[in-house]
This record gives structure tokens, sequence and C-alpha cells, in this order.
């Protein structure tokens, strides 16, 4: 898909990605219903709204993509031949919404030949947009309503360090395991841990505010697509711990490999 069309996506996009964090505003700081899925990770009726409210809307944009989300899966058998597809997490970080911390997120990607081509985050108790399309750089933006233009965005870029300064380490607030600490202890000589949840992370290094987030326990394919592209298109980078590329939709499995998302440090 060519910069043209890719940039007629972009704001509908956004505001998609907007509504729908309005949506999970209103079961905000209420009593929800909390059900769990096979995996034993929760479910509530914010997710289910915010998926439905997402896969009409981009439907309706262009009902020649096909939709993988994490509320709406689809069989390998169909996946396998999709070289452009949407991914989607209608609700990033589930367990800070239902402990009422404001760090949970829409997440929505366009996925050319394995590879997020377009990506957009919005965090709604934040009141923050972040997004980016290949070779455009990433931006945010504060809004707490659907907007009428991506005008009055700011470029983001991430911080230049080396690996000698000092370093701000994202600690997934759920997630976390002795490998996590195990690898910061023998690879990152000055640090600071910060706790956070969702796929904020990866936004937050794109804006310079952390530095690395080395992940090891499980995510899917849909918690980092979107990241993955604000995060390149600000300058940082993510690959796999043994340094491959990430690639996405090209195997049965959607979890991903561990990985380590950063700045761009000097050697």
């Amino acid at each position: 898909m060519n910069t043209e069309n890719l940039n007629k996506f972009l704001h509908p996009v956004c505001n998609i990605a907007i509504e729908s964090g309005l949506i999970i505003k209103t079961y905000y700081k209420s009593n929800n219903d909390i059900s769990f899925k096979t995996d034993h990770s929760p479910l509530t009726e914010a997710d289910l709204a915010s998926n439905k409210f997402i896969i009409n809307s981009l439907s309706e944009l262009n009902a020649g993509i096909p939709i993988l989300s994490e509320e709406s899966l689809v069989d390998w058998d169909v996946r396998k031949n999709w070289s452009r597809s949407w991914l989607v997490d209608p609700l990033d970080g589930t367990k800070e919404f239902i402990n009422q911390r404001a760090e949970f997120t829409v997440n929505i990607a366009l996925i050319e030949n394995n590879e997020p081509v377009l990506g957009v985050i919005y965090a709604p108790a934040l009141s923050i947009l972040y997004y980016a399309c290949k070779n455009k750089g990433s931006y945010k933006l504060l809004c707490d309503q659907t907007i009428n233009s991506l005008s009055d965005s700011t470029k983001i870029q991430t911080s230049h360090k080396k690996n000698s300064d000092r370093l701000y380490v994202f600690k997934s607030r759920s997630h976390s395991n002795d490998e996590f600490e195990s690898w910061v202890e023998n690879n990152v000589d000055d640090y600071e841990l910060i706790q956070k949840g969702s796929s904020i992370k990866f936004c937050e290094i794109a804006e310079g505010k952390a530095d690395l987030y080395p992940r090891f326990g499980s995510t899917s394919e849909w918690d980092i697509a979107a990241g993955h592209i604000i995060l390149l298109e600000a300058g940082g980078e993510i690959n796999s711990i043994d340094d491959k590329k990430i690639l996405y939709n090209n195997k049965e499995s959607v979890i991903n490999p561990h990985f380590i998302a950063s700045c761009k440090l000097d050697k």
C-alpha cells in the first residue's frame, strides 16, 4: 500500500481508536462483569463493546481488509492467505482497567506483508493519542474527543543514549518474572526500573520518557504491533531476544517471541 493510501486511513483510524476509548470510559470505575478466558486472562464488558465498535468501524472504512482482534479470532487456514490485515487489541491492559489504573489502551495496527505499516494507540483515561505511518514519523496528540484533523500533533523521538548512561527500564506491572530480573542485572550497568502496564510502554520509549523494555513474559501480536511501528518511526527498535526481526501473521501461533524494545543505543 502506498503512502498516500496509508495517509487516507490514518485520520479515520485515529478517530475509531478515540471513539472506542470513549466507549471504554463509560465502563471505567464502574462494577464490571468480569469473566475469564481459557488462558485465565480477564474479559470485561468494555473489551467486548470496544471490539464490536472497532470491527464494525474498520469494516465500514474498507470492507476488503480482514481483521484479527484479540476478541475475534480467525483460524490460521484463513489468515495464512492474508497479505494485508488489521490487527486489533480493543482494550490492552485489562488488568489495569479493572484495577482503575489509567494505563490501559486501544491498539490498532495495519499489517502488510507481515510488518506493521500503520499504528494507532489511544489511552482513554490519559486522553493521549499516539500514531505512526511507515516512513512518516511518530506523533502524539492530547485529545479527549474525536478530532477534525491531526494538524496539532507533536512529532516524537526516542532518547539518544549510550549503553554506559543510566537507562530507564520498563518492567511490566502484571507480567514480570525472574528471567527479566536476571537479564537486566546481566546486561544493564546503570538503570532505574519503572513499572507500567499495556502498550503505553512502547509510546513512552518513543517519546523519550524511558529507554528500554525487555519482555520475557507471554505477549500476543495484537499487544505490540501498533507500538512496534510507533517505536520504529520514532527512531527506536524492537527485535526478538536473539536479535531477529519480529513479524506478524507468519505462523499459526499469535504468541510473540521474547523481545527487547529500546531507543537506539550507541555502543
